[in-house]
C-alpha cells in the first residue's frame, strides 16, 4: 500500500503493542502506519522509559525472538523514533490518569513532544481519548490509518 507523504511529518508516539505490531508481527492493520514511518510521513518518539519497556518486551519468552532478532527490532525503531528531551512534570499540561500506571508514560511523553496522536491499542489508554482537554488524539492503529488516507499528500 502505498501512503502519501504529508508536506510536514506527523509527530505520534506509538505505545508498545503497536511498535511491535510494526517491527515484530507485520499486523495488517499496522501496515499503513509502517508504511507512512518509511516514506517519511511518522516522526515517532520515545524516551528512555518507553525505549526501556521495548526492550523489556522483547526478551518475554511468549514472543519466542531470539537475542539477534531482539536486537535487530530495537535497532530499526531506534532508527526511526526522535528521543525526547528531559522533561519536567511542571511544563506538561493537565493530563488524565491512566488506570494501567505502566500505560501513563505513553500520556506524558505526547503531551511532552507535542504529538499530535497517541497510537495504542490499549483499551485503557483508548477509553481516555474523550476527555476534555487532552493537546493530542488517541487513537487505534485502524483510526490512525484512516487519518493517514485523510491526511493532505
Amino acid at each position: 500500500m502505498h501512503t502519501s507523504r504529508p508536506s510536514t511529518p506527523l509527530s505520534v508516539v506509538l505505545d508498545t503493542n503497536v511498535v511491535l505490531d510494526l517491527l515484530v508481527f507485520d499486523d495488517p492493520l499496522s501496515r499503513p502506519l509502517a508504511d507512512a514511518l518509511a516514506a517519511g510521513a511518522l516522526i515517532p518518539w520515545a524516551d528512555k522509559e518507553t525505549l526501556l519497556e521495548l526492550e523489556r518486551v522483547l526478551t518475554l519468552s511468549t514472543f519466542k525472538l531470539e537475542v539477534p532478532a531482539q536486537q535487530a527490532a530495537l535497532a530499526r525503531y531506534r532508527h526511526h523514533v526522535q528521543l525526547a528531551p528531559e522533561q519536567s512534570a511542571a511544563s506538561l499540561p493537565a493530563l488524565p490518569r491512566c488506570r494501567d500506571r505502566d500505560d501513563q508514560k505513553f500520556l506524558v511523553l505526547a503531551a511532552h513532544v507535542g504529538a499530535a496522536w497517541l497510537v495504542s491499542k490499549d483499551k485503557r489508554l483508548l477509553s481516555l481519548a474523550d476527555w476534555h482537554g487532552l493537546p493530542f488524539a488517541i487513537l487505534s492503529p485502524k483510526q490512525a490509518a484512516q487519518g493517514l488516507r485523510l491526511a493532505p499528500g
